[in-house]
């Protein structure tokens, strides 16, 4: 948790390189094809929640797991897996926008692990000695890194709040400590000062520091390494792996922070304008403890919802949240403005297929083998069916898992559902 403020900021951002633009090749005469502007994939509202794990995966600082490493820990935070792997928890979708923030940030992913430490992923968690929200700030700490604290609005329990707050806080400890995530870890939890301080009395500095030898600190500060390393080597050597990466092989949510129109405010008119579902967004959102999205400080206060398109847009796209397994309400708009009831959903394709490139009517019905990491989301967007009908023409149900060499049908036979 974090105890104390923020020196000067010794952060230095990296120049970016250009990039040469690649010279386009002469066009074949074919068939114009019609195309649709590219998906953002940011903007979809569903991801695979295997792809959730890879980007933390990617982007650790150390994926190396020995044998036998911090074995206390690991029994410590056996569930925390297994919690990932639950579709009836709002965990994995948390992780992921934590892991999206990092990523963004150019930070370890060893950072993502530390609300685990902290809350359990809980952003309305408190404690009686005074810390609150997903990462535990207090509010001394919350003002130092500009979380909006006010009557009525705690921004530490606002996961989109504590999240910038906390992301730029460790950004900078990164910076201060050479990128060692180690150090900057243990900065987070007992203050920058004390792990200078530890530094220079041991005669180590952030290029060459031993941090599990730095004496003066208390053994929470010290053991702090060992609970993310240990959490990162849960999920790499699980037991029941494979059985663990099935579970994850799913549609999760991809969650963003959503300003909502002025029209909108609180969160069940929100939840019902983009087919949301509206406990799910109180729990991640306890800021708005009645429900109620008002102001924090000078801005609207934020929501972190499910990426659903333009947040100032009447209402999502039927096409885009059908083919993402989403339920549609009734009346929703589709692309051309009809209603859901009458839609032809195509789905956020990249490139649209021409009428002549549809399957002729009596065409044998296509199959796809499933490969590893496909799951029922993507297949059926890169066929630009809906989910419910690829599961029903398969007998499958919403909770299936996919195993690779699986053959599925994509269509129905002879046009019929």
């Amino acid at each position: 948790m974090l105890f104390t403020g923020l020196s000067a900021a010794l952060w230095l951002s990296a120049a970016g390189t250009a990039r040469a633009a690649a010279a386009e090749a002469p066009a074949a005469k074919t068939t114009p094809v019609a195309t649709a502007p590219q998906a953002d994939p940011a903007a979809e509202p569903t991801r695979n929640g295997r792809d959730i794990y890879q980007r933390f995966r990617e982007g650790l600082a150390d994926p190396s797991c020995e044998p036998g490493a911090s074995t206390r820990w690991r029994q410590h935070f056996a569930a925390a897996p297994k919690r990932l792997a639950r579709s009836d928890d709002d965990l994995l979708p948390l992780f992921g926008y934590v892991v999206d923030a990092l990523r963004e940030a150019h930070l370890p992913t060893e950072y993502a692990l530390i609300p685990f430490v902290e809350s359990g992923y809980r952003p309305g968690a408190r404690s009686a000695a005074g810390p609150a929200g997903l990462w535990q700030m207090i509010a001394l700490t919350a003002r130092n890194h500009r979380v909006p604290m006010r009557e009525g609005y705690d921004g530490r329990l606002s996961p989109v709040d504590s999240t910038q707050a906390a992301v730029r806080y460790l950004k900078t400890l990164h910076g201060m400590f050479g990128g060692d995530w180690r150090l900057a870890v243990m900065a987070y939890n007992a203050g920058e000062y004390r792990i200078l301080n530890a530094l220079k009395r041991n005669g180590q500095t952030a290029a060459n520091a031993r941090p599990d030898q730095l004496a003066g600190l208390s053994d929470i500060t010290q053991a702090y390494v060992r609970k993310l390393h240990a959490l990162s080597c849960l999920m790499e050597q699980a037991d029941d792996r494979e059985e663990w990466l099935q579970a994850l092989d799913r549609p999760v949510p991809r969650l963003q922070a959503v300003t909502l129109p002025s029209e909108v405010g609180d969160i069940d008119s929100w939840a019902a304008r983009t087919g949301q579902d509206a406990a799910q967004l109180r729990r991640l959102n306890p800021v708005f403890a009645n429900g109620a999205v008002g102001r924090s400080g000078a801005r609207r206060a934020p929501l972190l919802a499910v990426a659903a398109g333009t947040a100032n847009a009447p209402a999502p796209v039927a096409s885009d949240l059908t083919i993402a397994g989403i339920e549609t309400p009734p009346g929703t708009r589709t692309k051309a403005g009809e209603t859901a009831a009458d839609a032809v959903t195509t789905g956020s394709a990249e490139v649209a297929v021409a009428k002549n490139d549809e399957p002729a009517a009596n065409a044998s019905p296509r199959r796809h083998t499933v490969g590893r990491g496909d799951n029922a989301w993507t297949i059926a967007k890169r066929y630009r069916i809906r989910v419910a009908d690829l599961l029903k023409r398969n007998g499958l149900g919403a909770k299936a898992v996919l195993k690779p060499g699986q053959a599925l049908l994509i269509d129905a036979p002879n046009g019929a559902d």
